[in-house]
């Protein structure tokens, strides 16, 4: 496939900028930013943790991680793997967490690979999190995140439209038509048929996600007509359509075929199955990249965004699913300082140290870091 390279989008086409509603404010000063910094306490940043000591099969539906819904002030978000670490007490009960106990969290949870872990927390962390107080929301923003940043930064939490979360949901809607957030059971019993009658077994399998997958494409490019599905968005569709296959499998069975018994508890209830094991090792990026590509040899596709229902605008020049390095570019280049212009002092020694434990996830990539304030 085609790798290409980075474009920033032309500003007429709104939609494909990460945030529309943002792009348009200058950065605060110097001044502003020291004034705010000065009034506000910076958190220490502990670094990431390293993988497992004890990395293999094991029990994670356990007696000292026992299922507790949220209550009305705890937060929930898109994801419904965070979502279950969290109701299960992997995670705080709250939503609000640190990104180190995210990378902890899904590394004992799941299993997730130590770099793989690392990439989708702090990507996430430098967009829709809080530098100052290290702190990110699993679902939508909130003042437990503490004050932020100068504008135009939005610390949005992981709900924030159009990075993590966005359009071509596989269990919930476009944001254009309501809560991307919220479990919606139309969307759950066409997730259901494509198993039914594309999985083994009626399974959701590699089989059954490269079919959903392509279909809830094509059906926002038809009834959306403010689709984006470009940089960063396509890595995590791809990525949260290949999960259930990997993560939600009990992992004495580890056979790539999630029931749908089991995957209505945890796109749902967000809970795990009783007795339910995590992956028998860490599964990293060699093991989910080739997954996506498979589903996207499927059905190929080139990054673009709708301008009006059913008008699909290609955009050849934005980095493609294959192109790791071009997003990887592309979420610190141009997304992340869309929110942070001119960042100085504190804050920029926060940015910084985030955006060095980023790139220590892709650096197995070989690809060249990148240095947007600077080095």
């Amino acid at each position: 496939m085609t790798k290409f390279s980075i474009l920033l989008l032309p500003v007429l086409v709104r939609v494909a900028l990460a945030f529309p509603a943002y792009g348009s404010l200058a950065g605060m000063t110097a001044r502003e930013v020291d004034e705010f910094i000065a009034n506000n306490t910076v958190a220490s940043i502990p670094p990431p943790p390293g993988p497992l000591t004890d990395d293999g099969l094991k029990l994670v539906n356990d007696p000292a991680h026992p299922f507790m819904a949220p209550g009305s002030n705890d937060i929930r978000g898109p994801c419904p793997g965070l979502n279950t670490l969290a109701n299960h007490g992997y995670l705080p009960r709250s939503g609000v967490a640190r990104p180190d106990q995210l990378v902890t969290a899904v590394m004992e949870g799941f299993n997730l690979g130590n770099n793989f872990a690392k990439f989708l927390v702090y990507q996430a962390h430098l967009i829709d999190g809080n530098p100052i107080t290290n702190l990110i929301s699993i679902g939508m923003k909130t003042p437990q995140t503490g004050p932020d940043p100068p504008a135009p930064a939005i610390v949005g939490g992981l709900s924030q439209h159009g990075t993590f979360e966005g359009d071509t949901s596989m269990t919930r809607v476009d944001a254009f038509f309501g809560n991307p957030a919220i479990f919606n059971e139309t969307r759950f019993d066409e997730f259901s048929a494509f198993a039914m009658q594309f999985g083994v077994n009626g399974t959701y399998d590699i089989n059954a996600a490269a079919e959903l997958r392509h279909q809830r494409l094509e059906d926002s490019i038809q009834t959306n007509p403010e689709l984006v599905f470009t940089s960063p968005r396509i890595l995590s569709a791809f990525s949260e359509a290949v999960f259930p296959t990997v993560f939600f499998v009990d992992g004495t069975v580890n056979n790539g075929q999630l029931s749908l018994e089991n995957a209505r508890l945890f796109f749902q209830p967000n809970q795990f199955p009783n007795n339910f094991h995590r992956q028998p090792a860490p599964a990293d990026f060699p093991t989910i990249e080739p997954l996506t590509q498979q589903i996207f040899n499927k059905h190929p596709f080139v990054p673009g965004v709708n301008n009006g229902t059913n008008n699909f605008i290609e955009m050849p020049n934005t980095p493609a699913l294959s192109d790791f390095c071009g997003i990887y570019n592309d979420i610190v280049n141009r997304v992340l300082k869309i929110q942070y212009p001119n960042p100085t002092g504190p804050l920029l020694d926060a940015l910084q140290t985030n955006l060095n434990f980023f790139f220590s996830a892709v650096e197995s990539h070989n690809c060249p870091q990148a240095f947007p304030f600077g080095q």
